[in-house]
């Protein structure tokens, strides 16, 4: 695998993430799998904490920039972090190079990216463009969710499919948010959902190291394109055209998760 070419693969996924909050896993295994020739079950593990510490300096930008409502980032990892622990003892259990685990994943994999991209393709469809800014003094009416347990069941939901597949706490979560709590400006929303992902990848990251399932060179040289890239893109966040991003991204998740079915 060049060197650079895997450079090059990490910058973008994070320059990505950094200005949508999407594109981490959905983007990252499957060009680890189809590009680089990945087996699935170290695409996964890998990713995760490519994942992990790439959004790790996105929410420190973004933190800088008191754009991080950690009100919710508490609530979907108090679903999140125990389902990911469960899945966990489940694969430990069946073993990551099985070939049941191994379909498991990959299946699992092209639906989450399906669903991915709907969630995208509806977003960007929306006509109502959500607000910029939010006015003094209303975060804490704007982080309240319409019942307390929502975020912590679908932060369950959210936990279970990113330890099997890596994929969801982007455009998935995105739209979770989206729906929970509604008068959050999108930066907030965008800045949530980087920031809840950090545990819960680095998390479900070391469970596949602890199995094995974590290439490290692989993960390094990423990195090393991936920290840079997520930095400019939570710069540009604010100016980024939302919706003919998002727009592009659907189609070709949607390709990739139609090709890991038939895989």
């Amino acid at each position: 695998m060049p060197n650079i070419a895997i450079i090059l693969a990490g910058f973008a996924v994070g320059l990505i993430v950094g200005l949508t909050g999407v594109g981490g896993g959905s983007l990252m295994t499957p060009i680890l799998i189809f590009f680089f020739g990945v087996k699935p079950y170290l695409a996964v593990g890998t990713d995760l904490l490519f994942a992990a510490f790439t959004k790790m300096g996105g929410t420190v930008s973004l933190a800088r920039q008191k754009l991080v409502p950690w009100r919710v980032v508490g609530q979907l990892s108090a679903g999140s972090l125990p389902a990911a622990l469960l899945t966990l003892l489940v694969l430990r259990q069946l073993g990551p190079t099985s070939a049941t685990v191994q379909s498991l994943m990959t299946n699992t994999l092209g639906v989450a990216l399906l669903l991915t991209a709907v969630a995208m393709l509806y977003k960007a469809a929306r006509g109502k463009q959500l607000p910029r800014q939010l006015p003094e003094g209303q975060l804490a009416q704007a982080t309240h969710a319409r019942h307390w347990s929502l975020p912590v069941l679908f932060g369950a939901v959210i936990g279970t499919l990113v330890t099997l597949t890596s994929v969801g706490a982007g455009a998935i979560g995105v739209s979770v948010l989206l729906l929970l709590f509604p008068l959050l400006p999108l930066p907030r929303i965008v800045a949530a959902d980087i920031a809840y992902a950090v545990p819960l990848t680095l998390v479900a990251g070391l469970g596949h190291a602890s199995l094995g399932s974590v290439d490290w060179p692989l993960l390094a040289k990423l990195l090393a394109g991936s920290l840079p890239g997520i930095w400019l893109g939570t710069r540009l966040m604010r100016h980024t055209p939302e919706r003919l991003v998002r727009s592009a991204l659907s189609l070709l998740l949607a390709y990739a998760g139609t090709k890991l079915i038939a895989f």
